[in-house]
C-alpha cells in the first residue's frame, strides 16, 4: 500500500460497560473523527476499522477488539496486512499522569506504565512510533488507579471531549501532511477555555 496511508489506533476496551470510561478515550476520539467525517466503522479481524480520505491520503482508524492489554495484536496485524510503514503509525490513548484537557504527542518513548502501549511496544519490538496521550487526570488515592481509569468522565468533562477530539484529529492531519515536529507544537498544550469558546 502507498506510503500515503496511515494507521490511527485508538485504544480502549470493547463492551458497553467500558464505552464511557476514561480508559476508552482513544475509542472516543476515533468515534468523533468518524462522525465528523461521515464515515462508519466495520468489524474486521482484531477490531473495528473506518477509512477516511483527506487530500489524497488515507487514514485507517482502528479500534482494537483485543482489550487494552493485548492492543499490540491488532496494531501489528493491520500494519502488516495493509503494508503500512512504522513511521505512519500513530496511537491515541489515555494518560493518568496528565491533567484532564492536556494533550501530549511524542514521536517515540517509553510506555509510561500504560498497558496498551506496553503491549504494542512488546509486539512491534520498538518504541519508535508516534503516540498521542490524552490527559484524564489522577484524582484517586493509592491503589485506586484501576477503578479510576475504568470510571466514567464527569458531565463537565464529557462536554469538553468534542473539542479535545477535534484538536487531536487536526493534529494527526498536521502530523501526516507537515510532520511530527509541527504537530507536536500544535498539540502539546492544555485545552483552554478561550480555545473552546472559539470552537463554539
Amino acid at each position: 500500500m502507498s506510503d500515503k496511508t496511515y494507521l490511527v489506533a485508538g485504544l480502549g476496551n470493547i463492551g458497553a460497560e467500558y464505552s464511557s470510561t476514561r480508559h476508552n478515550v482513544g475509542f472516543m476520539i476515533l468515534d468523533a473523527w468518524a462522525q465528523a467525517s461521515n464515515i462508519s466503522f466495520s468489524s474486521v479481524r482484531y477490531g473495528d476499522i473506518a477509512t477516511d480520505s483527506v487530500k489524497g491520503r488515507k487514514f485507517v482508524l482502528l479500534k482494537p477488539s483485543t482489550y487494552m492489554n493485548l492492543s499490540g495484536n491488532a496494531v501489528r496485524y493491520w500494519l502488516q496486512e495493509l503494508d503500512i510503514p512504522m513511521e505512519n503509525l500513530i496511537v491515541v490513548c489515555d494518560d493518568i499522569n496528565l491533567p484532564f484537557g492536556t494533550v501530549r504527542m511524542r514521536l517515540s518513548g517509553s510506555n509510561g506504565g500504560h498497558n496498551g502501549l506496553g503491549n504494542i511496544e512488546e509486539l512491534l519490538q520498538t518504541r519508535n512510533y508516534s503516540r498521542i496521550r490524552i490527559g484524564v487526570g489522577h484524582d484517586f488515592s493509592m491503589g485506586g488507579q484501576i477503578g479510576f481509569v475504568l470510571g466514567e468522565f464527569s458531565p463537565e468533562q464529557l462536554k469538553d471531549l468534542p473539542y479535545i477530539s477535534e484538536k487531536v484529529r487536526k493534529g494527526i492531519l498536521t502530523w501526516a501532511f507537515a510532520g511530527g515536529q509541527k504537530a507536536m507544537t500544535e498539540l502539546n498544550t492544555k485545552l483552554e477555555n478561550t480555545e473552546k469558546a472559539n470552537n463554539q
